[in-house]
């Protein structure tokens, strides 16, 4: 079987927005609806930048859940984790490849079948499936087993795109112990950024909105600044809504702006942005002025966020452009 290697995808942002959506608690018969949550660090007594419990006493190599994989998106800020989905009959193959990046990759095992959630965000139809975490965003790498060549040709470009995005740090091969947590050696961010970043991780989400604020002001050009405000501006939407209200409301109100910018606002931080930008543009042409400048400034937030780079975002920017004139 042939890999199928990694687009040139944007990992853009600081922010891990597939931790907003998680699931609520289950009860007996039935299953709650997802709650949206405000915090990047969801796993309660994990802190950010640490993985869950190393798997076989390697640093290297992490079991994930759908309860820990906060945690495993948290640690993707630094260094690329490698997402290999196995099942019954079916073991993780990865362990001795990752070992050779000398700690550049770590490696979250999933069971599938025991990780619905999981399974489903990384749209798992049959194991082994294979993904990677790049500050907080997945890159689908190959379904199957292809060979040790192909494997790590994939991985090797999982890491120059990482490169790319500045994710570029470590974690320690020798000297952990079986059962702790993999610590990346990470480059400090600029200080509006760790305030921004920690103001996050309190659920705080306008102090951080100020932060980077304030390195715009400082910077105009930076970027990750830019995407970050963008991002936690998103996060502070979201915060406290669920899934079936968001959805139930945008339904029952096809044409009414604040439900539909709502819905949008859940799409885009699942990474479903094309079924945010079109009914934005479609709803946009119907709009007063007051209307179409607020679509106009959140799909600017929603460029940002996905990346210029992105083709959806290429084609959404285009057809706004002809609206706009």
């Amino acid at each position: 079987m042939t890999n199928t290697p990694p687009t040139a995808a944007s990992f853009r942002g600081a922010i891990d927005l597939s931790s907003l959506v998680k699931p609520a608690a289950r009860p007996t018969a039935t299953h709650g609806a997802p709650t949206i949550a405000g915090s990047a660090s969801g796993v309660a007594g994990t802190a950010p930048g640490t993985a869950p419990s190393a798997a076989g006493g390697s640093s290297l190599v992490v079991q994930a859940t759908d309860a820990t994989f906060s945690s495993i998106l948290e640690l993707s800020s630094s260094v690329p984790v490698i997402v290999e989905f196995f099942g019954a009959g079916i073991e993780p193959t990865l362990g001795a490849i990752i070992g050779d990046y000398a700690g550049k990759l770590v490696l979250a095992t999933v069971d599938g079948g025991a990780n619905p959630q999981l399974a489903q965000a990384f749209k798992v139809t049959e194991v082994p499936t294979v993904a990677a975490v790049v500050g907080g965003r997945p890159l689908q790498l190959f379904v199957g087993m292809p060979s040790m060549e192909d494997v790590r040709n994939v991985f090797d470009q999982v890491l120059e795109l990482a490169a790319k995005e500045g994710v570029t740090g470590s974690v320690p091969v020798h000297g952990s112990a079986a059962g702790e947590a993999a610590e990346p050696v990470e480059e400090p961010l600029p200080p509006h950024h760790q305030e921004a970043y920690d103001a996050i991780a309190a659920g705080d989400f306008s102090a951080a909105i100020a932060e980077y604020e304030l390195a715009i002001a400082q910077d105009p050009r930076d970027q990750l600044a830019v995407a970050g405000l963008a991002q936690v501006r998103l996060l502070a939407r979201l915060d406290g809504q669920t899934v079936d209200a968001v959805r139930s409301a945008a339904a029952a109100a096809p044409t009414n702006l604040e439900a539909q910018l709502a819905v949008a606002d859940l799409d885009v931080s699942g990474g479903h942005v094309d079924d945010a930008f079109g009914p934005l543009l479609d709803l946009y042409v119907t709009l007063d002025t007051d209307g179409k400048n607020t679509v106009r400034t959140r799909l600017l937030d929603y460029f940002e966020i996905a990346g210029g780079d992105d083709p959806r975002v290429v084609a959404a920017r285009r057809r706004l452009t002809a609206l706009l004139y």
